[in-house]
């Protein structure tokens, strides 16, 4: 297979080694709009500064989309037109709409969409997700993922933040754990938000909490904030709790919100029955942040080769846009905002 790779910070260097590990792809191309710092791995591959340039010139079987969100529903239509299976990261658009385009798209053209959902990969996410569920509802979700950012890592949250406000940009992955464990639609969302900082956009915040309400009782909470001003206690919390107990991630005690593995790194799980002893469970061994990109190409992979359906992948993948978007809204507008029809389960 052909590979092209869209977007080259962080995330779309760690696709594109990936894909190069992967056997019988081929990295054909790479797109940024500036000149890269790149690994020397991906040194030598050519390098362009327009994706529709690169799509044309090369003709990939699988383009990756890891450019800023504002270009994610673009981008993934014309690979999909131009014949290419996508791989997107999160989130898949910036709007509902967008988002249903590019899905109907991959339906009516049969190709294979792929959302970046990294914690779908990742062993330790997949446990909590079936003790949770094994436990039964209705639940109440306590996530949150604060960042202490400075220096470079400040500088790409002020660009992601000139279109997507941080409970969105992190928010659709704990809304997508959410919904996998409920399997509840959602239906309705009250947001709250912060602007911290001067050095971001006046009509953009960098710190927000939102509520969001699911059709069995569920509820859940998340919270996100970035910035050299947030607090790095507490930055982390994981919690699923039913009438009959709790799931729980619990970090080590040297964890910091700045280390990127420590976004996905879960430590141990701690499950809490009620009436009997608190068990954990040693979660040591499990990937890190390359290891898994490397699992998220070869999914992809395989979902070409075996034809997989991802007809609810991409469903969840709108529902919990819908939802994120839906709590930007509540805090812009200072309402809740009901979510019905085809915004409950896209």
């Amino acid at each position: 297979m052909k590979i092209l790779v869209a977007g080259l910070g962080n995330m779309g260097r760690s696709h594109a080694l990936g894909w190069q590990k992967l056997p019988g792809a081929e990295l054909v191309a790479l797109v940024n709009r500036s000149a890269p710092d790149l690994p020397p791995e991906l040194q030598g591959i050519p390098l362009y500064t327009d994706f529709h340039e690169a799509l044309a010139a090369t003709r990939p079987d699988v383009v990756v989309v890891a450019t800023y969100s504002d270009s994610h529903a673009e981008f993934a239509i014309a690979a999909m037109q131009a014949g290419a299976h996508v791989f997107v990261e999160k989130p898949l658009a910036t709007t509902v709409e967008d988002a249903r385009r590019v899905v109907e798209t991959a339906r009516s053209l049969k190709r294979k969409l792929v959302v970046g959902y990294i914690l779908r990969h990742h062993p330790s996410w997949q446990r909590l997700i079936a003790e949770s569920r094994a436990l039964g509802g209705p639940y109440v979700f306590r996530l949150n993922l604060n960042q202490q950012s400075k220096g470079p890592t400040w500088e790409v949250h002020k660009q992601l933040m000139q279109t997507t406000p941080p409970i969105v940009d992190c928010g659709v992955h704990y809304v997508d754990v959410m919904c996998q464990i409920t399997d509840a639609p959602p239906v309705e969302v009250r947001g709250m938000g912060l602007r911290l900082s001067d050095e971001i956009a006046p009509e953009m915040y960098n710190y927000g909490h939102f509520q969001v309400l699911f059709e069995d009782g569920s509820l859940g909470w998340y919270e996100a904030g970035w910035g050299p001003m947030m607090s790095d206690t507490a930055f982390f919390v994981k919690d699923v709790v039913s009438p009959n107990g709790a799931v729980s991630i619990r970090m080590a005690e040297d964890a910091r919100s700045d280390d990127i593995d420590t976004h996905t790194r879960t430590s141990k799980l701690r499950l809490h029955r009620v009436g009997l002893p608190d068990q954990d469970l040693s979660m040591q061994g499990e990937p890190g942040h390359q290891e898994l990109c490397d699992a998220e190409a070869a999914f992809m992979a395989r979902a070409i080769a075996e034809d997989l359906d991802l007809d609810r992948h991409m469903q969840d993948a709108v529902t919990s846009l819908a939802v994120c978007l839906a709590a930007d809204e509540s805090v812009r507008s200072g309402q809740p905002v009901r979510l019905k029809g085809p915004d409950a389960r896209a």
